[in-house]
Protein backbone atom coordinates (compact mmCIF):
# COMPACT_ATOMS: atom_id res chain seq x y z
CA UNK A 1 0.00 0.00 0.00
CA UNK A 2 1.34 3.44 -0.93
CA UNK A 3 1.88 6.17 1.67
CA UNK A 4 -1.10 8.06 0.22
CA UNK A 5 -3.40 5.04 0.39
CA UNK A 6 -2.24 4.22 3.90
CA UNK A 7 -2.84 7.76 5.17
CA UNK A 8 -6.26 7.97 3.54
CA UNK A 9 -7.26 4.59 4.95
CA UNK A 10 -6.18 5.73 8.42
CA UNK A 11 -8.18 8.96 8.09
CA UNK A 12 -11.28 7.11 6.88
CA UNK A 13 -11.06 4.69 9.81
CA UNK A 14 -10.73 7.59 12.26
CA UNK A 15 -13.70 9.45 10.80
CA UNK A 16 -15.85 6.33 10.78
CA UNK A 17 -14.85 5.75 14.39
CA UNK A 18 -15.93 9.27 15.30
CA UNK A 19 -19.23 8.75 13.47
CA UNK A 20 -19.82 5.53 15.41
CA UNK A 21 -19.01 7.20 18.73
CA UNK A 22 -21.29 10.17 17.99
CA UNK A 23 -24.08 7.83 16.93
CA UNK A 24 -23.63 5.79 20.11
CA UNK A 25 -23.88 8.89 22.29
CA UNK A 26 -27.14 9.77 20.53
CA UNK A 27 -28.55 6.27 20.91
CA UNK A 28 -28.35 5.71 17.17
CA UNK A 29 -26.83 3.13 14.84
CA UNK A 30 -23.87 4.30 12.76
CA UNK A 31 -25.29 2.35 9.81
CA UNK A 32 -28.04 4.99 9.61
CA UNK A 33 -25.47 7.62 8.60
CA UNK A 34 -24.03 8.00 5.11
CA UNK A 35 -20.51 9.40 4.86
CA UNK A 36 -20.08 11.61 1.80
CA UNK A 37 -16.37 12.13 1.12
CA UNK A 38 -15.92 15.62 -0.32
CA UNK A 39 -13.39 15.68 -3.15
CA UNK A 40 -13.58 19.29 -4.36
CA UNK A 41 -9.97 20.08 -3.38
CA UNK A 42 -8.30 16.92 -4.66
CA UNK A 43 -7.47 15.12 -7.87
CA UNK A 44 -8.35 11.65 -9.11
CA UNK A 45 -5.49 9.91 -7.29
CA UNK A 46 -6.74 10.99 -3.87
CA UNK A 47 -10.37 10.34 -4.78
CA UNK A 48 -9.43 6.85 -5.94
CA UNK A 49 -7.69 6.21 -2.61
CA UNK A 50 -10.85 7.32 -0.78
CA UNK A 51 -12.94 4.85 -2.74
CA UNK A 52 -10.43 2.08 -2.16
CA UNK A 53 -10.63 2.88 1.57
CA UNK A 54 -14.36 2.27 1.47
CA UNK A 55 -15.83 5.70 0.68
CA UNK A 56 -18.19 4.86 -2.15
CA UNK A 57 -20.21 8.09 -1.94
CA UNK A 58 -18.27 11.15 -3.10
CA UNK A 59 -19.43 14.77 -3.05
CA UNK A 60 -18.56 17.55 -5.47
CA UNK A 61 -19.57 21.20 -5.42
CA UNK A 62 -18.58 22.22 -8.96
CA UNK A 63 -20.18 20.61 -12.04
CA UNK A 64 -17.04 20.84 -14.18
CA UNK A 65 -14.87 19.15 -11.55
CA UNK A 66 -17.58 16.55 -10.99
CA UNK A 67 -17.56 15.74 -14.68
CA UNK A 68 -13.77 15.42 -14.75
CA UNK A 69 -13.65 13.28 -11.63
CA UNK A 70 -16.50 11.02 -12.71
CA UNK A 71 -14.74 10.39 -16.00
CA UNK A 72 -11.45 9.61 -14.23
CA UNK A 73 -13.10 7.20 -11.78
CA UNK A 74 -15.61 5.58 -14.13
CA UNK A 75 -14.11 2.15 -13.44
CA UNK A 76 -14.99 2.38 -9.74
CA UNK A 77 -18.36 1.92 -7.98
CA UNK A 78 -18.97 5.55 -7.00
CA UNK A 79 -22.22 7.30 -6.11
CA UNK A 80 -21.70 10.99 -6.83
CA UNK A 81 -23.59 13.63 -4.84
CA UNK A 82 -23.79 17.21 -6.03
CA UNK A 83 -23.36 19.27 -2.86
CA UNK A 84 -22.69 22.81 -4.14
CA UNK A 85 -24.76 25.41 -5.89
CA UNK A 86 -25.99 24.12 -9.25
CA UNK A 87 -26.80 26.67 -11.91
CA UNK A 88 -29.66 25.82 -14.23
CA UNK A 89 -27.42 25.93 -17.31
CA UNK A 90 -25.30 23.13 -15.79
CA UNK A 91 -28.17 20.76 -15.02
CA UNK A 92 -28.12 18.79 -18.27
CA UNK A 93 -24.44 17.88 -18.03
CA UNK A 94 -24.71 17.03 -14.34
CA UNK A 95 -27.80 14.81 -14.09
CA UNK A 96 -26.40 11.73 -15.88
CA UNK A 97 -23.46 11.64 -13.45
CA UNK A 98 -25.09 11.89 -10.05
CA UNK A 99 -26.95 9.75 -7.57
CA UNK A 100 -28.38 12.73 -5.68
CA UNK A 101 -28.41 16.54 -5.69
CA UNK A 102 -28.21 17.70 -2.07
CA UNK A 103 -28.19 21.43 -2.75
CA UNK A 104 -31.48 22.26 -4.50
CA UNK A 105 -32.07 25.84 -3.47
CA UNK A 106 -34.92 27.32 -5.54
CA UNK A 107 -38.20 26.46 -7.30
CA UNK A 108 -36.69 27.41 -10.66
CA UNK A 109 -33.87 24.91 -10.20
CA UNK A 110 -36.39 22.21 -9.26
CA UNK A 111 -38.35 22.93 -12.42
CA UNK A 112 -35.20 22.72 -14.56
CA UNK A 113 -34.15 19.42 -12.98
CA UNK A 114 -37.60 17.92 -13.47
CA UNK A 115 -37.84 19.03 -17.10
CA UNK A 116 -34.37 17.87 -18.12
CA UNK A 117 -34.64 14.63 -16.14
CA UNK A 118 -37.82 13.91 -18.11
CA UNK A 119 -36.01 14.51 -21.38
CA UNK A 120 -33.26 12.12 -20.24
CA UNK A 121 -35.79 9.54 -18.95
CA UNK A 122 -34.30 9.48 -15.45
CA UNK A 123 -35.54 10.21 -11.93
CA UNK A 124 -33.39 12.39 -9.69
CA UNK A 125 -33.35 12.20 -5.88
CA UNK A 126 -32.97 15.67 -4.39
CA UNK A 127 -32.58 17.36 -1.03
CA UNK A 128 -33.89 20.86 -0.42
CA UNK A 129 -31.22 23.21 0.91
CA UNK A 130 -32.45 25.30 3.83
CA UNK A 131 -30.77 28.46 5.10
CA UNK A 132 -31.46 27.76 8.76
CA UNK A 133 -28.97 30.36 10.02
CA UNK A 134 -30.49 33.16 7.94
CA UNK A 135 -27.09 34.38 6.77
CA UNK A 136 -27.20 36.44 3.58
CA UNK A 137 -24.09 34.71 2.23
CA UNK A 138 -25.81 31.32 2.21
CA UNK A 139 -28.06 29.84 -0.47
CA UNK A 140 -31.23 27.92 0.17
CA UNK A 141 -34.88 28.20 1.02
CA UNK A 142 -35.91 30.12 4.10
CA UNK A 143 -37.43 27.65 6.58
CA UNK A 144 -40.96 29.00 6.05
CA UNK A 145 -40.70 28.80 2.24
CA UNK A 146 -40.71 25.03 1.91
CA UNK A 147 -44.17 23.94 3.03
CA UNK A 148 -46.01 25.98 0.36
CA UNK A 149 -44.02 24.11 -2.33
CA UNK A 150 -44.69 20.55 -1.12
CA UNK A 151 -47.86 20.01 -3.14
CA UNK A 152 -46.14 21.29 -6.28
CA UNK A 153 -43.18 19.00 -5.63
CA UNK A 154 -45.48 16.03 -5.24
CA UNK A 155 -46.90 16.62 -8.72
CA UNK A 156 -43.50 16.46 -10.43
CA UNK A 157 -42.72 13.21 -12.26
CA UNK A 158 -38.94 13.21 -12.45
CA UNK A 159 -37.64 14.43 -9.09
CA UNK A 160 -37.78 12.54 -5.81
CA UNK A 161 -37.60 14.83 -2.77
CA UNK A 162 -35.81 12.77 -0.12
CA UNK A 163 -35.11 15.31 2.63
CA UNK A 164 -33.40 18.52 3.66
CA UNK A 165 -29.84 19.84 3.75
CA UNK A 166 -28.20 22.71 5.62
CA UNK A 167 -24.90 24.18 6.70
CA UNK A 168 -24.33 25.61 10.15
CA UNK A 169 -23.75 29.33 10.48
CA UNK A 170 -20.28 30.62 9.67
CA UNK A 171 -19.97 32.32 13.06
CA UNK A 172 -20.20 30.55 16.39
CA UNK A 173 -18.97 27.31 17.85
CA UNK A 174 -20.29 23.78 18.32
CA UNK A 175 -23.27 24.87 20.42
CA UNK A 176 -24.42 27.28 17.71
CA UNK A 177 -23.97 24.59 15.07
CA UNK A 178 -26.00 22.13 17.13
CA UNK A 179 -28.81 24.69 17.40
CA UNK A 180 -28.83 25.14 13.62
CA UNK A 181 -28.98 21.38 13.12
CA UNK A 182 -31.77 21.07 15.68
CA UNK A 183 -33.72 23.72 13.75
CA UNK A 184 -33.49 21.63 10.57
CA UNK A 185 -34.59 18.50 12.39
CA UNK A 186 -37.54 20.33 13.92
CA UNK A 187 -38.47 21.79 10.52
CA UNK A 188 -38.42 18.33 8.98
CA UNK A 189 -40.70 17.01 11.73
CA UNK A 190 -43.18 19.86 11.18
CA UNK A 191 -43.17 19.34 7.41
CA UNK A 192 -43.75 15.61 7.79
CA UNK A 193 -47.05 16.29 9.51
CA UNK A 194 -48.48 17.80 6.30
CA UNK A 195 -46.32 16.08 3.68
CA UNK A 196 -47.85 14.47 0.57
CA UNK A 197 -47.34 10.67 0.62
CA UNK A 198 -44.91 10.76 -2.33
CA UNK A 199 -42.45 12.95 -0.39
CA UNK A 200 -40.59 11.16 2.39
CA UNK A 201 -38.09 13.69 3.82
CA UNK A 202 -36.21 10.82 5.47
CA UNK A 203 -32.76 12.30 4.82
CA UNK A 204 -31.12 15.13 6.74
CA UNK A 205 -27.77 16.15 5.26
CA UNK A 206 -25.99 18.25 7.86
CA UNK A 207 -22.54 18.32 9.34
CA UNK A 208 -19.07 18.77 7.88
CA UNK A 209 -15.56 18.11 9.17
CA UNK A 210 -15.77 20.59 12.04
CA UNK A 211 -19.27 19.78 13.26
CA UNK A 212 -20.48 16.40 11.98
CA UNK A 213 -20.56 14.91 15.46
CA UNK A 214 -22.93 17.64 16.64
CA UNK A 215 -25.03 17.04 13.51
CA UNK A 216 -25.28 13.32 14.24
CA UNK A 217 -26.46 14.17 17.72
CA UNK A 218 -29.28 16.21 16.18
CA UNK A 219 -30.42 13.53 13.74
CA UNK A 220 -28.22 13.86 10.64
CA UNK A 221 -28.40 10.93 8.21
CA UNK A 222 -25.76 12.28 5.79
CA UNK A 223 -22.49 13.98 6.74
CA UNK A 224 -20.31 15.74 4.17
CA UNK A 225 -16.67 15.39 5.22
CA UNK A 226 -13.61 16.62 3.37
CA UNK A 227 -10.83 18.09 5.53
CA UNK A 228 -10.94 15.38 8.19
CA UNK A 229 -10.53 12.68 5.53
CA UNK A 230 -7.64 14.53 3.92
CA UNK A 231 -5.50 15.26 6.97
CA UNK A 232 -1.84 14.94 6.03
CA UNK A 233 -2.74 14.80 2.34
CA UNK A 234 -3.60 18.38 1.42
CA UNK A 235 -0.68 20.71 1.06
Amino acid sequence: MSDLSSRIAQNVAEVRGRIAEAAGRAGRNADEITLVAVTKYVGPEVARALVQAGCRTLGESRPQHLEEMARSLDDLPVDWHMIGQLQRNKVRRTLPLIKMIESVDSPRLIEAIDRIAGELSIRVPILLEVNVSGESAKHGFAPDEIEPHLEDLARLSNVEPRGLMCMAGLAGGPDDAARDFARLFQLRERLRANCPPSITLDELSMGMSGDFEAAIGEGSTIVRVGTALLSGVLR
